[in-house]
């Protein structure tokens, strides 16, 4: 009877185990449709698989406006989204607290949690915001690695030539803006205008030296920067908008899934600019997939089982 009894008890017990992980809803893995987001996308996905989460891949859904109301209406439980945009999301380009990395994102932290129950996870110490890189020769020969250092060799007549949009080279909260607070101007001469907002386009241009070109607008974490040989220049009086990503998740998500911060924080403090750079460069210049530029970099540094 007794060997009945403890029978009957360790099924109790083996249910009460198993029950949460059967009965458990699979996660809908989502991201935006660009390099960086397939990055982001696949290592949020194959971090929960890792973990035996059931799964369902819409990584690269679609653009910011897609995405962001897949999450709010349910179609999506996951994704990884920039603090910054948390500017435009609630109307309030003009807070500086979006130019402060972590005012940032206690701000879209707070605000997306009370407005529409979605949790902001441990961000990565990037910032995939506007910028302005240079040839790495003329980096190191005239020791540039802010937009101070750039302002001072342009006062000393230094050779420069920016390929840029006409958006950035226009846009009062662009290169107008960094002209402002770091005092330099930049004439005609020294500006090449291309069409579209492609970086890719701008960095080659700097690469092969198009038509005297040394400089591109370029974005925090481009792939292509590091890979073709520039260096992005730092913004220390955080002129533009920071843009941290950040796994953002359904609260009803994660209350069903709370080991999900655990599992993703030390994966996103890992993710600093120079690595994100060159992550995205084997997917944008090296045309690897972006699954397996996730698989490799989770491998090697021990982030999955």
């Amino acid at each position: 009877m007794s060997h009945v009894k403890l029978w009957a008890g360790s099924l109790a017990f083996l249910a009460a185990v198993s029950l949460p992980l059967q009965a458990a809803s699979p996660v809908k893995v989502g991201s935006k449709i660009d390099t960086e987001g397939a990055l982001l996308g696949n290592i949020i996905l194959q971090v929960l698989e890792s973990h035996d989460v059931k799964t369902v891949n819409k990584v690269q859904l679609g653009t910011t406006p897609v995405v962001r109301g897949a999450i709010t209406s349910g179609e999506l439980d996951i994704y990884p989204e920039y603090t910054g945009n948390g500017a435009f999301f609630f109307k309030d380009e003009n807070d500086a607290a979006w130019k402060n990395a972590r005012q940032g994102y206690e701000k879209v932290k707070k605000l997306d949690g009370e407005k529409n129950h979605l949790i902001w996870l441990t961000p990565a110490p990037a910032n995939n915001t506007w910028t302005i890189a240079v040839r790495q020769d003329l980096a190191d020969k005239n020791k540039l690695t802010s937009l101070d250092d750039l302002s001072r060799y342009l006062k000393t007549g230094g050779s420069f030539k920016l390929a840029a949009s006409a958006e950035f080279i226009e846009r009062p909260d662009a290169l107008p803006a960094f002209e402002k607070a770091y005092d330099f101007k930049l004439n005609q001469p020294q500006l090449l205008s291309l069409a579209g907002g492609d970086t890719a386009v701008t960095i080659k241009a700097a690469a092969q030296q198009t038509s005297g070109v040394n400089a591109a607008m370029a974005y925090g974490t481009d792939g292509p920067v590091a890979a073709l040989g520039l260096v992005t220049l730092s913004d220390p009086k955080g002129v533009q908008p920071i843009y941290a990503p950040a796994p953002v998740v359904r609260e009803a998500v994660l209350k069903e899934y709370p080991q999900l911060e655990n599992w993703l924080k030390p994966v996103f403090e890992s993710l600093d600019e120079k690595t994100l750079q060159q992550l995205n460069a084997r997917i944008a210049v090296e045309g690897v997939d972006a699954k397996k530029v996730a698989a490799d970099y989770l491998k090697e540094k021990g982030l999955v089982k």
